[in-house]
């Protein structure tokens, strides 16, 4: 081989070396990217629901609804939580006039959130998506197919089981 090809040889392959390095660490930030913003998005309402010691608990007799909120009495189930005229919960899917649900008080609101097992799979319905879109760019830009698969099953699981409880 002629010594000016074999310079040319490898620095062709550190050119190489050095693309895909750079394709792994980009994709690898988006993947960590999107599932930091899937749980982020999550933990919004997820806090709530979780962690209610000291919160207080109690249902909501859904009476009206609107755009975005519905609203209702509240009921008081734990002690030191107060009746309300009036409190509101975020209007979606899971949420219908006429119903009662049982609910967990923002702190230092008049909101609610729905809790118990429902009401924990709702609020990481983000998190699912992200598991998703995640799972796309781990197996496209990653190239790892069984991680990929492992996430989108994640997610699947994830959106299934809040859709079956809500």
């Amino acid at each position: 081989m002629i010594p000016a090809m074999s310079s040319a040889v490898s620095s062709s392959r550190g050119a190489s070396a050095a693309l895909r390095f750079g394709r792994l660490a980009a994709m690898g930030a988006l993947a960590a990217l999107i599932l930091v913003a899937g749980v982020w998005a999550s933990w919004g309402t997820a806090q709530h629901v979780m962690l209610t010691k000291g919160r207080e608990r109690g249902t909501i007799e859904v009476t009206r609804c609107g755009e975005d909120t519905c609203s209702g009495p509240y009921t008081p189930v734990s002690a030191g939580s107060r009746a309300r005229q009036e409190v509101e919960i975020d209007r979606s899917v899971a949420v219908a006039k006429g119903r009662t649900y049982a609910v967990v008080v923002k702190p230092g609101s008049d909101d609610v959130v729905r809790s118990g097992l429902a009401g924990i799979l709702h609020a990481w319905v983000p998190l699912g998506g992200a598991l998703l879109l995640a799972s796309v760019v781990v197996a496209g830009g990653l190239r790892r197919t069984r991680a990929a698969w492992v996430l989108a099953g994640s997610g699947v699981a994830l959106l299934t089981a809040a859709f079956v409880a809500v």
